[in-house]
């Protein structure tokens, strides 16, 4: 679960127990928004840090443009399948579709467009609720997942 795993714990026990034990934990809009901004921008720095070192020399490569064709039709496929079954034959609306997609990849990136882009918290409230499940069972699955690097070509 990396970094993020012990923030998702607490935040989910704050939750559940926080209104039992009298726990004040009521932020005004402009604190919240600050710490959304604050928050992002620290995730993607952290992720910006090593993400490219290697990226050009890949891309330069003749199996390179296999690799971005491949990474491109595993990121899209999925997501086209999930968002047609759920809006189609499980009947969620745009918003909530599209937060639990974003959620399920844990992208930020998208979910803050998708704030900007439609009205409400619809979006917001079903990444919240897809992202700790995703995180959990993304680190069940392999623990060292988050660590590895992609083989050299």
């Amino acid at each position: 679960m990396g970094l993020a795993g012990g923030p998702i714990i607490v935040g989910i026990l704050v939750g559940c127990f926080g209104p039992r034990l009298h726990m004040r934990t009521y932020t005004t809009r402009s604190a919240n928004l600050m710490l959304r901004g604050i928050g992002l921008s620290l995730y993607l720095a952290g992720l910006g840090i090593d993400a490219g070192a290697h990226f050009f020399e890949t891309v330069i490569r003749p199996e390179g443009a296999v690799w971005i064709g491949l990474g491109f039709l595993i990121t899209v496929i999925p997501v086209l399948i999930m968002a047609v079954i759920a809006m189609r034959c499980c009947r969620m609306n745009f918003a909530t579709t599209c937060g639990m997609l974003c959620g399920s990849m844990a992208n930020p990136m998208a979910l803050n467009y998708v704030n900007d882009t439609l009205p409400g918290n619809d979006a917001s409230v079903s990444y919240a609720t897809v992202y700790p499940l995703g995180m959990f069972l993304r680190g069940s699955v392999s623990p060292s997942v988050s660590d590895r690097r992609p083989p050299s070509l």
